[in-house]
C-alpha cells in the first residue's frame, strides 16, 4: 500500500517580519471556558484547541479538512485491520523526558479510564486491540475490525508520557501538575474560568511557535469581548457577536476573519422515557406520557422552527438553515435532501393527528455563551413552538453546568452543537445507540436508538471501500433525518476579529482558537 507522506502542518509557520511583534504577548478574548485541562477529559472544541498548543496527537486535522502529520510523520494501511505509523525521532516532553512508542499504548489505555467525562474520547480508541512496537520510530495498531477513519479519529488523542502521567488525575491537570506535553507551547498558569497562559517551547521539534507568550482570557459576554477588543485590552476575539459584525467590519483598526464551519446546531428530544421531565399539560400537571416519543410531534416541532429567519435576522446571514445533521462541506453527507419547511399550519395538523391538538408545555434547555446568539436562537425556537400550541419556556445554563446535567439526562429537550469532519462520525458520536463495549454514542445524551440508523452505520464504520462506505453513511443519515432523533437547526459560520496592525487569524472550521492559528501581522499592518 502507498505510504502517506505529508508536509508539516502549516499553522506552525511564522513570517520573519512578525518576530518583533511576537515578542509582545498575544492576548485573546475567548467566549468558551474550558471544562478541564486534562486532554482526555472532555472532547470539546474549546478544550481541544487550547490543549493542542501544549500536547501533540499523532495526526492533526488541517483547516482544509485534510489529515496532516504531528508526532507521526507518515502512516499507511497494512491490511483492513492494521495501520502502521512512522514516528518523529528525538521528540521530547517539555521537561526533557523522551517521547517513546510505549507512551502511545499508555495514552490509548488511559482514554477510557478517565472518570466523569461529559464527552469521552473512547470511540476513537476503542477499536484498537493492540499497539505493536516494531522499532523506536514505528508502531502498528491492530484493530478488532476494519477501521477506515483511524487516522482521522485520532487527531484529538493527545500523547501523554507513561513516566510523567501514570498517576495524574484530571484535578492534577487543572492544578498544572500534569501540564507537560510535547507541543509548541509550554504551560505557564491556569485559573479556572478566568485565564490560561502559555509560553513558546524553545525545544519544540517543529518550526518556532508564532508568539513568545500568549494569554487567553475567558470572556463569556459577547459585548464585553467586543469592548475589550475596541479598547485594545485584547488583540483578538473569537465568537464575534453577529450584531457587532457591521461595526467591526467598518472600523479601520479591526479586521474580521470568517469561515463556514463544520458544525451543526441541533435540538435533541427525549424519545425514550415515559414520562419525561420538564413537560406538563395546560393545567400545569405532569404529563403521564411523553409526546416526544411520537415522530409526528417531532416533525411538528421541526416545522415550527423559523430556520431561515433565525439565520437572516438573528445571525445577520452568517450561516445556513440545516436540512440534515451533517454540515455542507462534509464529504459523506446526503447531497439532495430538501430544506425543512417552516409550516405552522402543517405543524398544528401533525400535532392533532398525534393526539396533541390541545398542546402541552415544555422547557428547552441550552448552554449560554456556547455559540454566539445561542440564547436568542432558543427564544426564536420557543416562539415558533408556542405558536403551534406547545407553550415553551427557555432555560440557559453555563456550559460546564449544562453539559453535566444533559449527560445525567435531566432534560427532555436540549440544544447544543456538534463539530466534526465526517457525517459518519457525527452519527457515531451523537445518534448511534450508546454501547459501552464499543464506545459509540458518547454524546447520545437522550439514549436515542434506531436500528435504521445503527445497521447501515455499523457497516459503514468497518467498510474500507470509500464509495460503499459513503452509500451506507447516507442511508443512515436519511433515516436519522426522517425520524428526527436529533432536530437540526442551522450550520454555523465562525468569525474572529483582531487588531489589524497586530494579528492575522487562520479561521478554523472547527471553531479552534489558539496561538498556533493566530500569527503576527506583517510589518506595517
Amino acid at each position: 500500500m502507498q505510504r502517506r507522506a505529508l508536509l508539516a502542518s502549516p499553522f506552525l509557520a511564522i513570517p520573519a517580519s512578525g518576530f518583533a511583534q511576537a515578542n509582545r504577548p498575544l492576548t485573546v478574548g475567548m467566549a468558551g471556558v474550558p471544562t478541564a485541562m486534562d486532554p482526555q477529559f472532555h472532547s470539546t472544541n474549546n478544550n481541544n484547541a487550547l490543549l493542542l498548543q501544549i500536547f501533540d496527537p499523532l495526526t492533526v486535522l488541517n483547516n482544509d479538512g485534510s489529515i496532516g502529520p504531528r508526532l507521526a510523520e507518515s502512516w499507511r494501511v497494512i491490511d483492513d485491520v492494521t495501520w502502521e505509523f512512522k514516528l518523529r525521532a528525538n521528540v521530547r516532553f517539555h521537561d526533557g523526558t523522551p517521547f517513546e512508542p510505549e507512551d502511545i499504548a499508555f495514552t490509548f489505555d488511559r482514554v477510557p479510564t478517565v472518570p466523569n467525562s461529559p464527552g469521552p474520547f473512547t470511540p476513537m480508541v476503542r477499536s484498537v486491540r493492540r499497539v505493536e512496537i516494531i522499532d523506536p520510530t514505528t508502531v502498528r495498531f491492530h484493530h478488532n475490525a476494519p477501521t477506515p477513519f483511524f487516522d482521522r479519529d485520532i487527531v484529538t488523542i493527545m500523547m501523554l508520557s507513561r513516566r510523567l502521567h501514570a498517576n495524574v488525575t484530571t484535578a492534577d491537570f487543572n492544578a498544572g501538575r500534569g501540564m507537560i506535553g510535547t507541543g509548541a507551547y509550554r504551560f505557564v498558569s491556569y485559573t479556572n474560568g478566568e485565564r490560561l497562559e502559555v509560553e513558546r517551547n524553545p525545544n519544540f521539534w517543529g518550526p518556532a511557535a508564532p508568539w513568545e507568550r500568549a494569554v487567553f482570557r475567558f470572556i463569556t459576554n459577547p459585548g464585553a469581548r467586543g469592548a475589550a477588543l475596541l479598547a485594545g485590552d485584547v488583540d483578538v476575539i473569537d465568537a464575534v457577536a453577529f450584531q457587532d459584525l457591521p461595526r467591526l467590519q467598518a472600523d479601520p483598526r479591526i479586521q474580521v476573519f470568517g469561515v463556514d464551519s463544520v458544525a451543526t446546531s441541533y435540538i435533541m428530544p427525549d424519545t425514550v422515557r415515559e414520562p419525561a421531565p420538564h413537560m406538563i399539560d395546560r393545567a400545569g400537571q405532569p404529563l403521564a406520557r411523553n409526546p416526544l416519543r411520537d415522530v409526528r410531534v417531532r416533525q411538528a416541532l421541526s416545522r415550527a422552527i423559523p430556520r431561515q429567519a433565525i439565520v437572516d435576522r438573528l445571525f445577520q446571514g452568517q450561516g445556513r438553515p440545516a436540512e440534515q445533521f451533517a454540515a455542507p462541506s462534509l464529504p459523506d453527507r446526503v447531497p439532495d435532501l430538501p430544506q425543512i419547511p417552516y409550516d405552522l399550519e402543517g405543524a398544528r395538523r401533525l400535532l392533532r393527528e398525534a393526539g396533541w391538538g390541545e398542546g402541552f408545555r415544555l422547557t428547552i434547555h441550552g448552554p449560554n455563551g456556547w455559540i454566539p446568539g445561542d440564547a436568542e436562537l432558543l427564544q426564536a425556537v420557543a416562539q415558533g413552538w408556542t405558536r403551534v400550541g406547545v407553550e415553551t419556556r427557555v432555560e440557559v445554563l453555563p456550559p460546564a453546568n449544562f453539559f453535566g446535567r444533559a449527560t445525567a439526562r435531566e432534560f427532555s429537550m436540549f440544544f447544543t452543537t456538534f463539530t466534526t469532519s465526517t457525517a459518519a462520525n457525527m452519527l457515531r458520536q451523537v445518534v448511534m445507540t450508546r454501547d459501552a463495549a464499543t464506545g459509540v454514542g458518547p454524546f447520545n445524551r437522550q439514549h436515542y436508538s434506531n436500528p435504521a440508523v445503527d445497521d447501515p452505520l455499523r457497516e459503514a464504520l468497518t467498510t474500507m471501500n470509500e464509495a460503499r462506505r459513503n452509500t451506507l453513511t447516507r442511508q443512515a443519515m436519511r433515516a436519522a433525518t426522517e425520524d428526527l432523533g436529533v432536530i437540526p437547526v442551522h450550520f454555523l459560520r465562525n468569525n474572529w476579529a483582531g487588531l489589524r496592525n497586530r494579528v492575522r487569524v487562520d479561521p478554523s472550521p472547527l471553531f479552534y482558537t489558539n496561538a498556533l492559528l493566530t500569527t503576527p501581522a506583517p510589518a506595517g499592518g
